[in-house]
């Protein structure tokens, strides 16, 4: 299995630091729609049962993802469980181990003060860290990123003394009396499973640990369902809808420069559709990691004929912008910011060849980033 060092790349990415600023406008105001009575409101009829549940607490590691065009940044998806934030810390600094050791103090506090508010908010203030926590994937030793697990996993035992697991469903006892693993409680669980709205049949325990409230479960389905189901890019690019949700002018604007224009297949006339096909791109709402998507100019048409008109996104397409390299062609490049509610714990650029974004292109994956 390829290292996580195979996913850091030595080549730097330039970004305008204007660019940046309008990139953390966009999410602060993400944030604040998710907030609006209205907004919940109008997604309620659209969303599972699981996903209209409030824990009452917020979502870890948030990653808004951008492509920078010639109208400047252009927002492409939200994730909840966004991984690579350490690896975008490396980076920055080529060389370094990716252990707790190795963290500036400043991350460190970075990170643990978002895990600390999601218990304290859990709680009801009554705690400032768990007493167990689990870290929770499909088949986590096999993940890419299970490096990057490791050293999460090692800054809340070494900082907060708390024992920390990484685990599948499998390794957990959960239901409605809460969470334990290896007969421990488990009080929080940093959640980086990709069944989103918790449907598997094995996580039916740690379902039914959230209803009930006996596990502090971050991302949580609540916060997918409001900002990273990539069906909200389509209001998020609607005007006409954003001013029914008491959001002022300035933001609206801002919303619907930054959003590249977005529906559902079904939403239009399929001949249409593939008529423009060359620019657009089609994206399957309940996939994740780029899996599906497919670029217009290069969809098949019986390819297109099998889309599911309501689980496809067909959105405006908005190239990446170029780094260039020290030898060979230029990397695509994305941008990601990685942010706990309005707060910006970090950012990253990642570098690609070939269709969408992945950490698999020799001397490419996650970048240092360079203001200009």
């Amino acid at each position: 299995m390829p290292s996580y060092r195979d996913a850091i790349s030595t080549t730097p990415a330039s970004l305008p630091r204007s660019a940046l600023a309008r990139m953390i406008r966009l999410v602060r105001t993400l944030d604040r729609l998710s907030r609006l009575p209205a907004y919940r409101q109008l997604l309620e009829p659209q969303l599972p049962e699981i996903a209209r549940f409030d824990p009452g607490h917020d979502a870890v590691m948030m990653g808004y993802d951008f492509h920078l065009g010639p109208a400047g940044p252009q927002l492409i998806e939200v994730n909840t469980n966004a991984g690579g934030g350490l690896l975008a810390y490396l980076a920055q600094l080529p060389g370094s181990p990716l252990a707790e050791t190795a963290l500036p103090t400043r991350l460190k506090s970075q990170l643990l003060n978002s895990f600390a508010d999601e218990i304290r908010a859990f709680s009801d203030g009554r705690r400032n860290r768990p007493r167990g926590i689990v870290i929770l994937d499909e088949r986590p030793e096999e993940q890419y990123l299970f490096g990057e697990m490791k050293a999460f996993a090692e800054l809340f035992a070494a900082s907060w003394g708390v024992p920390t697991a990484i685990r599948d469903p499998s390794g957990l006892d959960a239901g409605p009396k809460g969470v334990f693993c290896d007969g421990a409680p488990i009080d929080l669980v940093y959640n980086r499973h990709c069944d989103f709205y918790l449907e598997r049949p094995e996580l039916a325990g740690l379902r039914a640990a959230y209803y009930a409230r006996t596990v502090c479960l971050t991302p949580n389905p609540f916060v997918y369902g409001l900002l990273a189901d990539k069906r909200r890019l389509v209001l998020w690019s609607d005007p006409a809808v954003l001013g029914m949700l008491g959001l002022n002018r300035r933001r609206i604007d801002l919303l619907t420069k930054m959003v590249p224009s977005s529906c559902l297949l079904a939403a239009g006339d399929l001949e249409t559709f593939w008529v423009r096909r060359e620019e657009l791109v089609f994206k399957p709402v309940s996939r994740f990691g780029s899996k599906g998507v497919l670029l217009g100019r290069k969809i098949s048409r019986s390819r297109f004929n099998a889309l599911l008109p309501e689980e496809t996104l067909v959105q405006q397409l908005v190239p990446p912008s170029l780094t260039q390299a020290e030898a060979g062609e230029p990397f695509k490049t994305d941008f990601r910011l990685y942010v706990y509610r309005t707060r910006v714990l970090g950012i990253a650029a990642r570098l690609y060849h070939g269709q969408v974004t992945n950490l698999r292109t020799p001397g490419g994956g996650f970048a240092a980033v360079r203001l200009v």
